[in-house]
């Protein structure tokens, strides 16, 4: 799947926090000046084309939802990211962390153990 612009993880922010909308629903999220009302759908329209939201008819317009998640989109971004900035290497990342003490040792603990917890019920 593709990764998002900047005005398309905006836009779906809207549809995560507030489900299904309309293109004119999404523009009352925006302080003025608003963006054009094409703009958004022609944005909206590229996300579904990526496979991010789809649509339902009603009547001759169409409102749109998120068909990918918040949680999943942020699994793959992280993968992503992980794969291109840490050569596939999520030790990397948390050295990263550790290094520049983003996370604590508490936090490291409770990972470890959920690790842990996660490798016997397997």
């Amino acid at each position: 799947m593709k990764e998002l612009t900047r005005k398309e993880e905006e836009i779906m922010n809207f549809f995560w926090a507030h489900g299904p909308l309309y293109v004119k629903d999404i523009l009352e999220f925006y302080d003025d000046p608003k963006p054009h009302f094409n703009t958004v759908s022609t944005i909206v329209r590229g996300l579904e084309e990526k496979g991010f939201v789809a649509h339902e008819a009603h009547g001759k317009t169409y409102r749109y939802y998120a068909s990918v998640s918040q949680f999943d989109m942020g699994r793959r971004t992280l993968k992503s990211i992980v794969e291109r900035f840490f050569k596939n290497s999520y030790l990397g990342v948390v050295s990263s962390l550790v290094k520049d003490e983003d996370i604590t040792a508490d936090e490291l603990r409770r990972l470890i153990d959920e690790v842990e917890r996660n490798e016997e019920k397997k």
